[in-house]
Order: structure tokens, then C-alpha cells, then sequence
């Protein structure tokens, strides 16, 4: 197995990456007619595919797309947020007797403070690294 590959624009922009079974030349048939596209070594495509949507195509390799990572950082932001608002939110809900309310909302603005500071770090990031690390990744 060669430890090549080949890159290229999708039309939507995202990258695809066509890992060769036997060949590139073999290899090259998958490519559409008249795409540009790029043969890389392994090392030329990231290994860490936590932003794997937010890939595009750079001159010659892989790059990410910073506002696409931040788009993406904050969708997770978000279900993460989700899941430590689920059980409040449904105490607060069903209005479970012996459930203090007032103290379920306290928490929740706790949730709230925290993620709000994440979506701030998310926006004032300059690399993908710093997103992750916001995320607590």
C-alpha cells in the first residue's frame, strides 16, 4: 500500500481524499473529469479529524477553513450545553414536588456563564487548536 494520496474540491467545497488500493495511477480514475487535484503523502493530510468538515483545499494541501472550525465549535458548543441543561430543564418542567426550583435555575445560569465564556474563547480563536482547547478537547 503506497503511503499516497490524492486531494481535491468537492463541489461543495469540502475536500475529498482518495487513499490508493494499489496504485495512484489506478487510483486516478476516481477523480471527476476535470477536477484539479493534488497528490500528497499521508503526512500532507491531517491526522486529527475533529474538524474534518472544515477542511479546503490550499495551494498544494489541506488547510482548514477557520470560520467553518468555529461554525463547528459552536455547533458542539451548543449539544454539550444541551446535555447539562437536560436534566434542569426537566425538574424545572415537571415541577417535581421537593424540587427546589430556585436552585435548579441557579444552576442553570452557572451552565449558562460557562458557555458563554466558551462561545467567547470560540470567537477570539486564531487557530483550530484554540477552538479544541475551548471545547475542553
Amino acid at each position: 500500500m503506497t503511503n499516497s494520496r490524492i486531494i481535491y474540491s468537492n463541489t461543495d467545497g469540502s475536500v475529498a481524499v482518495i487513499i490508493p488500493a494499489e496504485s495512484v495511477e489506478l487510483a486516478l480514475k476516481d477523480v471527476p473529469e476535470g477536477v484539479p487535484y493534488e497528490i500528497v503523502t499521508t503526512d500532507d493530510v491531517p491526522s486529527d479529524r475533529y474538524f474534518r468538515g472544515a477542511w479546503v483545499m490550499g495551494d498544494c494541501c489541506i488547510e482548514h477553513d477557520l470560520d467553518q472550525c468555529k461554525v463547528i465549535g459552536h455547533n458542539m458548543r451548543r449539544e454539550q450545553r444541551a446535555e447539562e441543561f437536560a436534566p434542569l430543564d426537566a425538574m424545572i418542567m415537571k415541577q417535581i414536588p421537593g424540587v427546589n426550583a430556585i436552585k435548579a435555575e441557579a444552576s442553570r445560569q452557572v451552565i449558562r456563564d460557562k458557555y458563554s465564556d466558551i462561545q467567547d474563547a470560540i470567537d477570539a480563536a486564531e487557530t483550530p487548536n484554540e477552538i479544541k482547547a475551548a471545547l475542553g478537547k
